[in-house]
């Protein structure tokens, strides 16, 4: 009997799997944190609380969401916790939210005590007056909405770095047309170059006695390094909001985006003053139609005057090439228009077969000399 029982535990050795194949065991440790839905009881699903209405569930799947799990997810992976922005800009003064609560009660109270209103409403004849609404916007929410628009544009890491600031104080920007017709400078706007080529008028609400420094910069215009930027206006110690009594520095220069180099960012940037900053090192000739002369970079310009001047205002357009900037270049430049053309690759094509199977009739035309000449082709 020891024979045949020898033979069969053989047999099995020999069809069974070997040791040097035998999968290695995974041994599972604690895991660091509760698992999803360990809560949750599988033996008894009829138990567990039923939402009755999307409402419901959706107001529960938003909160956890928002729950940040311990394990590593792929959110972690793709967009990795950024490190805070300094602020550069002047201080902010947020007002308590109480204070701002009651003052919207205070004025809803009074609106529906207001007969006129009501009937206005009702009768679909009620005006709301935008000017108001615009001064409130200014007063409140621009400045966080411009900042935006700003980091969204890259404007902040283009000119400062690793810096930001809060556009506090409202700049106004507009290029006059005729004596009917203005085009404002706004945040991203679209300005052709023929719009842009008189100075423009700026306004901004500043105190009696203070000193303000306006700068007009393309942070995309440089034809020869990408880091540098060309100066187009820089005006220095300007007196309150009086522009004509400011020190000019760089005299304005109009936009000449390069043909084939798409939409450029000019941006306007206001300073103010700690106190008179002497600009002597700044100043350019007038005129001054010389690009090495006009270039510029606003962080290094920043940096050397940071403990004088402090970042508050923001404006910024965008402009691409039209015919009055060959004009620019010939007659204020005295140089050749640069034009930046797309050089397209030639066209690829496999390798050709001797004996095309299924290819169509003018397989043959694409591995021809394009010089050739080609009768009644397809």
């Amino acid at each position: 009997m020891a024979l045949p029982a020898a033979k069969v535990v053989l047999h099995g050795v020999r069809r069974g799997r070997g040791f040097s194949t035998t999968a290695l065991l995974y041994i599972r440790g604690v895991p660091l944190g509760p698992m999803p839905n360990e809560d949750i009881d599988v033996s008894n699903l009829e138990a567990l609380e039923k939402y009755r209405s999307f409402s419901r569930y959706f107001r529960v799947a938003e909160e956890k969401s928002k729950m940040i799990p311990w394990w590593p997810t792929y959110k972690k992976h793709t967009t990795p916790q950024q490190e805070p922005k300094i602020d550069i800009g002047l201080p902010r003064y947020l007002p308590a939210q109480k204070a701002i609560s009651r003052e919207r009660k205070e004025i809803r109270k009074q609106n529906l005590r207001n007969a006129d209103l009501e009937r206005a409403s009702r009768l679909n004849t009620l005006l709301i007056p935008l000017d108001d609404v615009k001064a409130e916007w200014e007063r409140t929410s621009a400045p966080y909405h411009k900042q935006r628009i700003a980091e969204h544009y890259g404007l902040y890491q283009d000119l400062f770095g690793d810096a930001t600031f809060l556009p506090q104080v409202p700049l106004r920007v507009e290029y006059n047309q005729d004596e009917e017709h203005v085009m404002p400078v706004y945040y991203g706007n679209l300005i052709t170059p023929t719009e842009a080529l008189n100075p423009p008028e700026v306004s901004f609400e500043a105190e009696e006695g203070s000193l303000w420094t306006l700068l007009l910069t393309n942070l995309d215009g440089h034809l020869r390094d990408t880091n540098s930027e060309y100066v187009h206006w820089l005006v220095a110690n300007i007196p309150g909001n009086r522009m004509e009594k400011g020190e000019e520095i760089c005299h304005y220069f109009p936009a000449f985006p390069a043909k084939g180099t798409g939409y450029h960012r000019y941006v306007f940037l206001l300073f103010k003053q700690h106190q008179p900053i002497n600009f002597t090192e700044e100043v350019r000739p007038k005129p001054c139609h010389s690009l090495n002369m006009r270039t510029f970079k606003t962080f290094d310009f920043y940096k050397k005057h940071q403990s004088d001047m402090t970042p508050a205002g923001l404006a910024f357009f965008q402009c691409h090439w039209d015919d009055s900037v060959t004009n620019i270049f010939h007659q204020l430049l005295n140089m050749k228009e640069p034009v930046f053309d797309f050089v397209r690759p030639p066209v690829y094509h496999p390798p050709q077969k001797k004996f095309p199977h299924r290819q169509p009739l003018r397989y043959l035309d694409r591995y021809r000399d394009t010089h050739e000449i080609i009768y009644k082709r397809y």
